[in-house]
């Protein structure tokens, strides 16, 4: 059980990280982010990467994502990738890449399983291989060791040991994954922002070695990037049958600078612009989104704005909320209770979309009040 510093209230709800209660950074922004943005800092000098996205005057600036980094000489931009070397950004390029893959068997725990074309067979014969399931067949995942954002409760926060101490990978050794009997490929992370050049060559080279047979090029991502980034993921997803999954983590600004340490403005705009392509192609859809409901922190008014953000752009844009379990720095707080999920589930829907969902209920977590998620 922990205090907020602000308020000093004391709550099982109340996370080390970011140090302040939902109601604190809500309403007393001016007062809870200092203590959540010194954590972020701790955080990230943990694992030797920038405390906060550089802003020197008169260094080169990187343009791939919302932070626009400007990197003093000798020093790396927030993902930890880029580098000011005398005065010119050096970067892993379209060739080359910080990251690992395998092999996933379909129908895989992909966050939009419950509506893209590996999991149901939505497309099919154009997009999908099956009427159903695509049994017998693989997602390449691609996972990429670099991030936009630094989430305080980052499921996969193992990545940052990886972003510096990782070898450059060519783009022709994850092309050697993809046998005839492989039918999507997936960019996750850490986040493929970063390291979006890279993720487009080989999503381009990918489809014109498959020679015409199906290959879905999907995304799971923070929405960071620049919007001509966005514009080139956006045509490969469309004319492959793949997925765009987008983690709309916060609605309220104060909160997701709280629990990322970076801005929401961009992945909203992002969002908002994909949804305008979204009726090109509803089958599989071309977007999805999602929200992991962090107990004491996305409760069912977040969710309820960000649904009707949603829906006031295409309320059949699927979304999926998924549970949270006690992990890197917000490991102090409980896993989500079912009764927290269903209510958000129904402030969703009351929000008017159409196609709402909760995840990962297979993994049974543990909720508060004593019964299984």
């Amino acid at each position: 059980m922990s205090v907020c510093r602000v308020c000093k209230k004391e709550s099982p709800l109340i996370s080390k990280a970011p140090g302040a209660c939902l109601d604190c950074i809500r309403i007393k922004p001016d007062d809870s982010l200092p203590f959540a943005l010194e954590c972020h800092r701790q955080t990230r000098l943990a694992f030797r990467l920038p405390p906060e996205p550089p802003s020197e005057e008169n260094s080169p600036s990187c343009k791939i994502c919302v932070n626009e980094c400007k990197i003093p000489e000798g020093q790396y931009g927030y993902c930890g990738i880029r580098k000011n070397e005398k005065g010119k950004i050096i970067a892993p390029s379209s060739e080359y890449g910080k990251l690992s893959w395998y092999l996933d068997p379909l129908p895989t725990n992909c966050v939009a399983d419950w509506v893209c074309a590996a999991g149901t067979g939505a497309g099919y014969p154009e997009f999908a291989y099956s009427k159903g399931p695509e049994y017998g067949y693989y997602n390449l995942a691609v996972f990429f060791h670099a991030c936009s954002f630094n989430c305080l409760y980052c499921q996969n926060w193992h990545f940052r040991e990886e972003t510096f101490s990782s070898k450059l990978r060519h783009v022709s050794e994850p092309l050697k994954s993809i046998s005839p009997n492989v039918s999507c490929i997936c960019f996750f992370g850490g986040d493929p922002t970063p390291q979006i050049p890279f993720a487009l060559r080989l999503s381009r080279v990918a489809i014109e070695n498959k020679k015409g047979r199906i290959l879905r090029i999907c995304w799971e991502t923070n929405g960071s990037m620049h919007r001509a980034y966005l514009q080139r993921m956006i045509e490969i997803s469309l004319k492959s049958g793949g997925t765009i999954k987008f983690d709309l983590k916060a609605w309220n600004q104060a909160l997701h600078i709280a629990l990322t340490g970076v801005s929401n403005r961009r992945t909203l705009e992002n969002f908002a612009y994909t949804a305008r392509r979204f009726e090109e192609r509803s089958n599989p859809p071309l977007l999805i989104a999602s929200t992991l409901i962090v107990p004491g922190y996305i409760d069912e008014e977040e969710i309820g704005k960000i649904a009707t953000f949603i829906a006031s752009v295409n309320p059949q844009i699927p979304y999926r909320l998924l549970a949270f379990y006690p992990t890197f720095y917000m490991n102090d707080i409980p896993t989500t209770p079912k009764n927290l999920a269903y209510a958000c589930y129904d402030e969703a829907k009351k929000a008017g979309l159409r196609n709402v969902s909760i995840g990962n209920q297979i993994i049974l977590f543990y909720s508060l009040d004593n019964q299984f998620f």
